[in-house]
C-alpha cells in the first residue's frame, strides 16, 4: 500500500527552528511586556536570566551583560518590572524568550509584599538577631541534611564533603516544594534536635537545610512562618543552602549562617582535610625552623660571651704560681718550727726531774691543805651567821602568827562555812559555830551552851629544850 503524493515542504529541524525564530522575530521585533520577575539567575559571564510572569503564564527572558551592568536597581524575585525588547526562540532548547533592551521597576508583586510584611513581623520578635547567631563546629563528626532524597542538593553535599572532609552524615528526607513541604521541613528541624545522646543515632554538630534555585513559589515553602521559627528554636547550629545566591528565604535570616548554594554549605560545614595536614605540617615546620634560629641564636650568644671570659690558664696561672712559692716556703717553715719546738722540749724535758717533781708536788699539796683550812674556817663563819639569822626569823614569825594569840586565852571564831567571824552581831541565835583553841577546837551554839561529847584533854607542860649535843670534833655546827 503506498502512501498518498503530497505537495506539502519536508523541512529538517534545524529547518523548521530557523524559520520559526525568523517569524518570531519578525511578528514580535518589539515587545514591551509588564510582569513579575520570578528565578533570577546571574551567570559567571554577566548575563542576567530570569523569568516573567503573572497569574497564568511565564516567559523565559534574558538580559545581556551591558545592559545588565548599566542598570540602576538589582533585579530581584516579586519584583513586578516592565521589560522592553523583542521576542526571540533558543533553538537548542526549543524555547522562545524575550530579549530585554530595557527594563525598569513597576512595583512590587503580591508575594513580595507579603514576604516583606512577615520579615518585619518576625523580626520584630527577634527571631533575626544576631546575638542569637551560634559559631559553626570546627570539626563535626556528624552532618544533618534536612533536603529531597531524590534531587541533585544531596549529591552535590555528599561529594563535596567527600572531597574536603569524610564525616558521617544523616539525611531527614523532606518534601522541598509544595504545600506540605513546609511542615515537613519543620519537623525534620525539630527531630535532628530531638535526638537524645548516646542513643542508636548520633546527634548531629551542625544541620543543612538545603534546595536548589526556582522561583519565588518554588521556595516559598523556605518562607513559611513554621519553618522559620524551628530554625531559629534549634540548638544545633543551623545553615541555610535554598536556592542560588541571588535568592533569599526568611529561613537565611533565622539560620546562624547563610550559604550561597548546597555545596557552598558543605564547605562552610567542614574545612579541607589536605589544607589542614599541609598547615599542620607547615606550622612543624615553622615550629623547628624557629627552634633552630632560636638554638643558633643563642650558641651565637654564648661564642660572644665566651669571648669576652678570660681564659682559664690566665684565671689559674698566678694561683699555680703563688702555690709553687707557698710550698717552696713550706719546707723551710716546716724545718724551721721543727728546730723551734726540739729546742723547746729539750728545754722543758732538763727540768722535769724527779726530784724536782716531787719538791712541786710537796708544795703544791701544802698550799692545797691551807686553802681546805681556809675553805673549812669560812664555811663555819658563814653557817653560824645563817643560823642566827634564821633564828632571829622564827621568834619574829612566832611573834606574829595568831597562836600566841590563842596562847594569851584568846579563842578564834568560824561559822559554818569556815569564815572567821570579826563581829558578834553578825551571828544570830541558834547559830552553830566553831571555836578554835590554842589546843584544840569546839563546837558552839549561839544563846546556848555548845554539847561538847568529847572528853577535854588535860593540859600538857611543856616539855624542856632539849640541850644541842655538842658537834663531832673536826666538824663545825651547822646551826
Amino acid at each position: 500500500m503506498t502512501e498518498p503524493a503530497t505537495n506539502a515542504h519536508e523541512y529538517s529541524v534545524s529547518e523548521l527552528a530557523r524559520s520559526l525564530k525568523r517569524t518570531v522575530e519578525e511578528a514580535y521585533g518589539h515587545v514591551r511586556v509588564r510582569g513579575e520577575l520570578g528565578r533570577v539567575i546571574i551567570a559567571k559571564s554577566g548575563h542576567v536570566y530570569l523569568d516573567m510572569k503573572d497569574e497564568s503564564a511565564v516567559i523565559d527572558a534574558v538580559m545581556w551583560k551591558g545592559l545588565a551592568s548599566s542598570l540602576s536597581f538589582r533585579p530581584e524575585e516579586g519584583l513586578e518590572v516592565i521589560a522592553e525588547g523583542r521576542l526571540s526562540t533558543f533553538p537548542g532548547r526549543s524555547k522562545y524568550q524575550l530579549i530585554i533592551e530595557k527594563l525598569e521597576p513597576a512595583g512590587a508583586g503580591a508575594l513580595m509584599a507579603l514576604l516583606e510584611a512577615r520579615k518585619k513581623a518576625l523580626a520584630a520578635e527577634g527571631l533575626f538577631a544576631p546575638e542569637r547567631k551560634r559559631a559553626l563546629p570546627f570539626l563535626p563528626r556528624v552532618i544533618g541534611v534536612v533536603t529531597s532524597p531524590t534531587g541533585a542538593v544531596i549529591r552535590d553535599i555528599l561529594h563535596r564533603l567527600d572531597d574536603r572532609f569524610p564525616v558521617h552524615v544523616l539525611l531527614w528526607p523532606v518534601l522541598v516544594q509544595g504545600e506540605q513541604a513546609a511542615g515537613q521541613i519543620a519537623a525534620a528541624i525539630e527531630g535532628f534536635n530531638a535526638i537524645e545522646p548516646g542513643g542508636p543515632v548520633p546527634v548531629p554538630d551542625v544541620l543543612i537545610v538545603a534546595r536548589g534555585g526556582g522561583s519565588v513559589e518554588d521556595l516559598w515553602a523556605f518562607n513559611e512562618e513554621i519553618v522559620v521559627r524551628a530554625a531559629a528554636a534549634s540548638r544545633i547550629p543551623l545553615i541555610s543552602a535554598v536556592g542560588h545566591e541571588t535568592d533569599t528565604t526568611l529561613i537565611d535570616f533565622a539560620s546562624d549562617r547563610r550559604a550561597p548554594t548546597p555545596t557552598g554549605a558543605a564547605e562552610m560545614a567542614v574545612p579541607v582535610r589536605r589544607e589542614l595536614a599541609e598547615r599542620a605540617h607547615a606550622l612543624g615546620e615553622r615550629l623547628m625552623r624557629a627552634l633552630t634560629r632560636l638554638v643558633d641564636r643563642k650558641g651565637a650568644d654564648l661564642r660572644s660571651a665566651a669571648r669576652a671570659l678570660p681564659r682559664p690558664d690566665a684565671l689559674l696561672g698566678e694561683a699555680r704560681q703563688r702555690v709553687d712559692f707557698a710550698s717552696g716556703k713550706l719546707d723551710a717553715a716546716l724545718r724551721l718550727r721543727l728546730e723551734r719546738s726540739k729546742g723547746r722540749l729539750e728545754a722543758v724535758s732538763g727540768r722535769m726531774r724527779p726530784a724536782a717533781l716531787t719538791r712541786d708536788i710537796s708544795e703544791k699539796g701544802r698550799h692545797l691543805a691551807s686553802l681546805a683550812a681556809r675553805l673549812k674556817l669560812a664555811q663555819t663563819r658563814a653557817l653560824t651567821a645563817r643560823k642566827r639569822e634564821l633564828q632571829g626569823l622564827g621568834a619574829r614569825l612566832n611573834s606574829v602568827s595568831h597562836k600566841g594569840v590563842l596562847a594569851r586565852g584568846y579563842a578564834l571564831v568560824t561559822d559554818e562555812q569556815g569564815k572567821l567571824v570579826r563581829h558578834g552581831a553578825a551571828l544570830n541565835d541558834g547559830q552553830a559555830v566553831t571555836l578554835e583553841f590554842q589546843d584544840t577546837k569546839r563546837g558552839a551554839v549561839i544563846g546556848a551552851r555548845a554539847a561538847d561529847s568529847s572528853p577535854r584533854p588535860a593540859p600538857q607542860k611543856p616539855r624542856p629544850k632539849a640541850k644541842p649535843k655538842p658537834p663531832p670534833a673536826g666538824q663545825g655546827s651547822l646551826f
